[in-house]
């Protein structure tokens, strides 16, 4: 009984950190239609970001965690303009995804150029002794993960449903064209979902750089594990991106109870691909008319 206790613990833990990756990443797809796969260095840029002001600079950590996910923003800020100057000259979506690789690449790059490829350690909580829960063990710096991604993901759903930039970014996912009518900009829809999505994301940085070491490379792996969550639930829903993400870290763990924990990466492709065959629009996805 403990062991299926901490798996769903660890499960709940990395789905909460893949839901806040994958709700970026489909927020930004669900309105401008673009796979953007470099949202997974905007992760890594955070977390650096945050290893740069508090642990270089000594600068305050509250003010550096506001410092990191503000640069996140921006970072999301320079992007889209990239893409809007592709979408001027016409190109096609092919196009677009081939830009969002090379600037994973590029921002990649300019991380181990930067800080170098060694790991880096945050270090600003030392590690607790962790709780017992129905026979799991969970850190403090866990609960506060759940927590605030949590809190995150419900605060994005009413932005959503309630503001009016939310709702704009809603009718430009429905139809551009006829949001254009209604006098709704497009272009300026896209910044604003690419500059939240991107905060978003940085939120996942700062918790994933708090728990975890610093590599250059580590926003790869967490685009994989966002896009297989928003495949899994629907990509293009919000919502859908965070169940698929949940269910994708109770996979994950689960499988590897059965499994060495070496194939906890392939359970992840296994799944995407089951997906893509069999049910592309996934769990809460949209089947487009034709």
């Amino acid at each position: 009984m403990g062991i299926v206790a901490q798996l769903f613990v660890n499960g709940l833990i990395a789905g909460a950190i893949y839901a806040l990756v994958a709700a970026g990443f489909s927020l930004i797809y669900s309105t401008s239609k673009v796979i953007h796969f470099a949202h997974g260095v905007t992760v890594a840029f955070s977390a650096y970001f945050l290893y740069l002001f508090f642990s270089l600079l000594s600068i305050n950590f509250g003010f550096s965690v506001i410092l990191a996910v503000l640069c996140a923003s921006l970072l999301g800020y320079g992007m889209h303009h990239i893409y809007k100057q592709l979408r001027i000259k016409k190109a096609s979506n092919v196009i677009l995804l081939i830009a969002s690789f090379v600037l994973l690449i590029l921002l990649e790059s300019i991380i181990l150029l930067s800080f170098g490829a060694d790991v880096k350690t945050i270090g600003y909580l030392k590690v607790a002794k962790g709780l017992e829960f129905a026979g799991a063990i969970i850190t403090p710096l866990q609960i506060v993960i759940v927590v605030v991604a949590a809190i995150l993901l419900i605060g994005v759903y009413f932005f959503m449903k309630k503001t009016r930039i939310g709702k704009a970014m809603r009718a430009v996912s429905d139809n551009k064209d006829v949001a254009a009518i209604v006098g709704i900009s497009s272009e300026r829809i896209y910044m604003w979902a690419m500059t939240l999505g991107s905060a978003i994301a940085g939120v996942a940085g700062i918790l994933i750089g708090l728990e975890q070491n610093l590599e250059p490379t580590m926003g790869t792996n967490l685009i994989i594990k966002g896009f297989t969550g928003a495949i899994i639930g629907g990509i293009g829903s919000v919502p859908g991106a965070v169940l698929g993400s949940f269910l994708l870290g109770f996979a994950e763990n689960y499988g590897i109870w059965w499994l060495p924990s070496g194939y906890k990466d392939a359970i992840a492709f296994i799944i995407l691909f089951i997906f893509l065959i069999f049910k592309p629009t996934g769990i809460l996805g949209i089947k487009k008319k034709d």
